[in-house]
């Protein structure tokens, strides 16, 4: 096996236009160079400076001196053939790994990309966080998993979904500059309002994140409605308890107009009942948010499971207490389509001796 070197370069990826204008000015050149080699990079997604044909030979040799276009490598694919779920395993640069998922829906396709190597959370129902934390992902790390599904795909990517391995708010800075990055008009021009970012409940960031005003839609992780039972499948709510996490939800919806959508695992015998229902809808009162109900996932390691039933079941306990909930449309049948999965099971191969050289 080939093994990929770390890019020892500028990330040419991660730079914004304004950081691109700069570097070019450091090279004598005019200023609508930078816009040129970012609509090449970002609008036609070229793998390298050779392409870049409107740019003199003098030029790219310099800027492949400079700068890297760095890659991701598609290891393993997982294709569901009733939904049209797509299911990639990456291997970055420097031979770490990462999920993401391809999705279809009637509105066009959407993808869930992952915004760090693991995860420091600890939420006991996800695959993510068993290996534990490696390290951040760059703004290019999150663009390329776009970028290079849209290649494989051929399919155009209308929506994001910041929901993969890590937890966003955790990597607030490269997240943060993703998103100007592909909702720059002069690039993928994404608006924000098609990108929903997923957090398990980070109070200091979620403020943080309000006064940026950006229009995205942020969904909260709760998965229980009182401080003991989330405490025991969520570590953060023990830094961050339900009281405080729900004002610092109701200032992101004063400050940015945009109301807060809950997610929510249903897992067996553990937070279905009619009871944890009654408290969540005194939880979240009347502030006319929906909450998305996912049958929580099964990893091996783990002794939860749920299903599509329990989750209908405990819909309809929320919707007669009046709370506007959905069970979250199942994709991905077969190919164990929750983040996590299948970079653990990846990691857990026996590796060839090449492999580890």
């Amino acid at each position: 096996m080939e093994i990929k070197q770390e890019c020892e370069k500028i990330d040419i990826l991660s730079l914004s236009l304004a950081e691109l204008e700069q570097e070019m000015a450091s090279l004598g050149e005019p200023k609508f160079r930078a816009k040129q080699v970012f609509e090449w990079l970002h609008q036609r997604r070229v793998e390298s400076f050779a392409g870049m044909t409107n740019l003199s030979i003098q030029l790219r040799t310099r800027l492949s001196d400079l700068f890297c276009i760095k890659s991701l490598f598609i290891i393993k694919k997982l294709e569901s053939y009733t939904d049209n779920t797509v299911k990639y395993l990456y291997e970055l640069s420097d031979t770490d790994h990462v999920e993401t998922v391809l999705m279809d829906y009637h509105h066009g396709t959407s993808i869930c990309i992952s915004t760090q190597v693991g995860c420091k959370m600890g939420c006991q129902f996800c695959a993510s966080t068993i290996a534990g934390y490696k390290r951040n992902l760059e703004p290019s790390e999150m663009l390329l998993q776009i970028y290079q599904a849209q290649r494989d795909s051929g399919r155009k990517i209308s929506s994001v979904v910041l929901m993969g391995i890590g937890e966003p708010l955790d990597n607030y800075d490269n997240v943060l500059k993703f998103l100007r990055l592909i909702s720059a008009p002069e690039g993928y021009g994404l608006s924000l309002r098609h990108v929903s970012l997923s957090t398990c409940g980070l109070v200091p960031m979620i403020d943080k994140l309000a006064e940026e005003k950006l229009g995205l839609t942020l969904s909260v992780s709760l998965h229980a409605a009182d401080d003991a039972a989330r405490s025991a499948i969520m570590p953060v709510n023990l830094k961050y308890p339900l009281a405080t996490l729900l004002a610092s939800c109701t200032h992101y919806f004063q400050r940015t107009g945009r109301r807060i959508s809950f997610e929510y695992a249903v897992i067996e015998g553990v937070n279905d009942s009619q009871a944890a229902a009654r408290q969540l809808a005194a939880l979240i009162g009347k502030s006319g948010s929906h909450v998305n109900l996912i049958p929580v996932n099964k990893v091996k390691e783990r002794k939860f499971s749920g299903s599509r039933k329990s989750a209908e079941r405990f819909c309809g306990y929320l919707t007669a207490a009046g709370v506007n909930a959905t069970v979250r449309r199942t994709l991905g049948a077969g190919i164990d389509a929750a983040c996590g999965q299948l970079r653990r099971s990846h990691e857990a191969e026996p590796k060839t001796k090449s492999e580890n050289a």
